[in-house]
Formats: structure tokens, C-alpha cells, sequence
């Protein structure tokens, strides 16, 4: 047996994981004792190596509402949450939502899933959108907040959970401050960046002040906070879902594809499409009876 021990964990809906396919998969790859972090949701087993065939049994799982992550096992705790707001940690992304109320829903809705999907530039397209919304009132935003902004479940779990364990967490978003700084307070993250909404005379100009936070920002976020921190880029989770997290995942410790876009997912070997953010402490290896609230 190497030195570097591994661990696989499956993660589904409450109730979707069967004692059956945990064991089966088990004994198909030679691992050790089976843990049960949450009952009929979240398990895991030591291995000595990442077995051969972990992606096709990975895509198997997929079919079954499963997910499969297999990792080191030293070192997968982290100590800073990196998180991306729209799609991850709420349900909904903003800037639709507003445009929704606009009256301009469905075509600001499509320019996002193409931006998202990494189809358009960034920067144009939060341009072409926030231009669609000139003239509403500001007040617009909080109305927006109260009425159609839902938590993803587990955000809360997750980030107090984290922080109770001596974490940091960083709310890290292409949206915008008005939305992320009341996000953030709701679910205790630390500190927020995210695009500043022009406001003149109480009504949104239509503009993005500048400079505009893309795929580059939340990679200098992952710099900046690291090293104010003491911290090195492996004590970081990271969690996204649009291409504009891509960077910030693929330098992170651990980068997580959250019911990512199809573009994202081809790039990340850790994607959770069953679970909900919960997930992220159970592939940290975290039990439900540990959960922070």
C-alpha cells in the first residue's frame, strides 16, 4: 500500500443512498470499512489508490442520482470557503430576476445561460443586460431580495460549519454588491466582492461601475484573501456553477462543479449534480451530526 491513502465518497438526496450500492462499489474496489456520515445520503471508504475505472463508475452513479467523489484523503478539509452567489449559494441568479420584474425577463435570462455557459464574453454581456434595466426604481432590489431570492439548501450548514471549525468564508460574485452584501450577512460569510449597480437620482443608470469582476476577479480573490490570510491555494474549497468560475475552481485545494453549466463540468473532476451544498462538507468528511445551523 503507497503512502497517500485515498477516500471515496457517495453522496444523493436524503433517503437515495442504498447500504447495497455503498458495499457493492466497496468490495468492487477493495476499500476499507464503510462510514456513514448521514443515513441513506452520504458514506464514504478508505482506498490505497484511485481505482482505474473511477469515471466510468463516476458516470454509472450519475444515472442513479448519485455522486462520486473520489480524493487524497490527507489534506481534504479545508479551512476557507471561496463561493460563487448566483445558482450556488441562492437558487436563483439576480440579475434575472430583476429583469423578470423589468419585464425583460426572458431576454436577459437567455443572454445569462449562454454567459454562463462560457458561449459570450463576460463583460459584454453584463453590459447588454444591465443596460435592459435603465430607469427602474433602486428600490427594485430589495423588493427582488424579499420575494424571489431563495437560499440553496445547505448554504447556511455550510458556511457556519465551516467557520465553527476555525474557517473563512468569502461570497465571491460576476452579480452585485446589493444582492451579495445581503446574501452574505444571511448566511455569515465573512466578506463579499461582487460588480457595483450605477444608481443616479435613485433609479439604475443601466451601467456596471467599473472596473467589472469576471473570471479574473474571483482568481485575484482566491490571491488576495490567501495571502492576507497565511493560507496556501490546497486550504481552499471553492464552488461555482457558471464558466466564470472556472479559474477560481481549478486553482483551488478543492474546486466543486455545483450543478454546474455543461461547459464547466468537462473541466472539474469534483461535480455535484444530486446533492445540495451539504455535499461540500461531506466530501470534506464531515457527518451530519456535526453540522453547524
Amino acid at each position: 500500500m503507497g503512502d497517500q491513502m485515498f477516500v471515496a465518497t457517495l453522496i444523493a438526496k436524503q433517503g437515495d443512498l442504498t447500504p447495497a450500492l455503498v458495499e457493492a462499489l466497496r468490495n468492487a474496489w477493495g476499500g476499507e470499512i464503510v462510514q456513514w456520515l448521514a443515513a441513506d445520503e452520504a458514506a464514504e471508504f478508505a482506498l490505497p489508490a484511485v481505482p482505474g475505472n473511477a469515471h466510468t463508475v463516476w458516470g454509472d452513479l450519475q444515472g442513479q442520482a448519485v455522486d462520486l467523489i473520489v480524493q487524497p484523503f490527507e489534506g481534504r478539509r479545508k479551512k476557507m470557503l471561496l463561493a460563487d452567489m448566483d445558482s450556488t449559494m441562492i437558487q436563483q441568479e439576480c440579475i434575472d430576476e430583476l429583469a423578470a420584474e423589468a419585464g425583460v425577463g426572458d431576454r436577459v435570462a437567455d443572454i445569462t445561460a449562454r454567459a454562463m455557459n462560457g458561449e459570450l464574453d463576460f463583460e459584454a454581456a453584463i453590459d447588454e443586460r444591465v443596460g435592459l434595466l435603465a430607469g427602474l426604481d433602486e428600490g427594485i432590489i430589495d423588493h427582488v431580495l424579499e420575494t424571489r431570492i431563495d437560499d440553496m439548501p445547505g448554504g447556511r450548514a455550510l458556511v457556519q460549519t465551516m467557520k465553527a471549525n476555525g474557517g473563512y468564508a468569502a461570497l465571491v460574485s460576476g452579480g452585485f454588491t446589493a444582492f451579495t452584501s445581503a446574501v452574505a450577512a444571511r448566511l455569515g460569510f465573512d466578506e463579499n466582492r461582487a460588480n457595483t449597480l450605477g444608481v443616479e437620482g435613485g433609479v439604475l443608470s443601466g451601467r456596471v461601475v467599473r472596473p467589472i469582476l469576471g473570471q479574473q476577479a474571483k482568481l485575484e480573490a482566491l490571491n488576495d484573501i490567501t495571502a492576507r490570510l497565511g493560507l496556501a491555494h490546497t486550504d481552499v474549497l471553492a464552488v461555482g456553477d457558471g464558466m466564470n468560475d472556472l479559474l477560481m475552481l481549478q486553482n483551488a485545494g478543492t474546486g466543486v462543479a455545483l450543478h454546474g453549466k455543461p461547459a464547466l463540468q468537462e473541466k472539474c473532476d469534483v461535480r455535484v449534480n444530486h446533492g445540495d451544498l451539504t455535499a461540500l462538507l461531506y466530501l470534506q468528511g464531515y457527518a451530519k451530526s456535526e453540522f453547524v445551523t
